[in-house]
């Protein structure tokens, strides 16, 4: 946090994750809710953990439910009834030929591993952003990095309350749904990083184009912007004539601290993957996701 580009790279990455949005809106409106955050990591790990000779290994519904309770993030009902959903939705689909209907493995499909990927893609660059470090590159060229360190980090945050029960400003926002999404938009849109008068500033906000955006209703953002406002976080400088938001910096303040969080826990499973994989040789060729955009291909 002592980092003086920390807030331009957390505006950086807000506005990253605003295009991955854009691009997998399903995935992301499956995401944008901190115990769906939650559930969605950790199934992943399962995922990359999976060994293919134990059928009981990967995603199952016994295995996602026993770190997800283990630490309170949800209840057994809600994350059977993710599992559907994201069978529902296509994200994730039964590991093909396997009969036993009670082990029952599953699988992320390409989409979902896509979207994951350049989300995991997307915190290296963010990184790289913070210290000048090549976290990119290496992936680039090293992409098992991503299968060892995902699981790792999903890991540290689902058992860190400091990430897992963010700070009621925090809290706020991504305790509803698509309140993520809308937390990162506004947050991508201060303008003064530097509070001014003790206030940053957030031009023309407005119910309608959020709610088009991201398809939510209207009311529903309403209502989360009035439980932020009743906190005395948020407020505009003339309702009625203006959409000029002021937020105080505590909410700035909490939002830095928590991505923190997630950072350091990137950075250190980033790390333990190279020491694992003993990634210091050359540089292997790495072909990106056929469907990667070009502008996901730079560092």
């Amino acid at each position: 946090m002592a980092n003086p580009i920390f807030l331009p790279t957390l505006q950086q990455g807000a506005r990253h994750l605003i295009e991955l949005y854009d691009r997998f809106p399903r995935v992301a409106r499956l995401v944008a809710a901190q115990q769906k955050w939650l559930l969605t990591h950790a199934a992943f790990a399962l995922h990359l953990e999976r060994d293919p000779a134990n059928p009981l290994s990967g995603i199952t519904a016994a295995r996602l439910l026993e770190i997800i309770v283990e630490f309170g993030a949800a209840s057994r009902n809600t994350a059977t009834a993710f599992l559907a959903e994201m069978q529902a939705y296509k994200f994730i689909r039964d590991v093909p030929g396997f009969t036993n209907r009670r082990s029952r493995p599953l699988e992320p499909t390409e989409v979902s591993h896509e979207a994951m990927y350049l989300w995991f893609r997307g915190q290296m660059r963010s990184l790289d952003l913070l210290d000048g470090g090549e976290r990119v590159r290496t992936l680039e060229s090293h992409p098992q990095i991503f299968n060892h360190a995902q699981p790792r980090a999903a890991k540290q945050l689902i058992a860190d309350p400091a990430w897992r029960e963010p700070p009621l400003s925090i809290a706020t926002f991504v305790w509803t749904e698509s309140g993520g999404l809308i937390l990162d938009d506004l947050m991508a849109r201060v303008v003064n990083l530097n509070s001014e008068n003790g206030l940053h500033w957030v031009e023309q906000l407005r119910f309608a184009e959020l709610s088009k955006h991201f398809s939510i209703s209207r009311t529903h953002v309403r209502r989360l912007f009035a439980r932020v406002e009743a906190l005395d976080l948020i407020g505009w400088e003339d309702r009625t004539v203006s959409a000029r938001l002021w937020i105080k910096p505590l909410l700035i303040d909490d939002y830095a601290r928590w991505q923190a969080v997630k950072f350091s826990a990137l950075d250190k499973a980033y790390r333990d993957a190279l020491e694992t994989l003993n990634c210091a040789g050359p540089l292997q060729s790495f072909t990106p996701p056929v469907n990667m955009p070009r502008s996901d291909r730079s560092g």
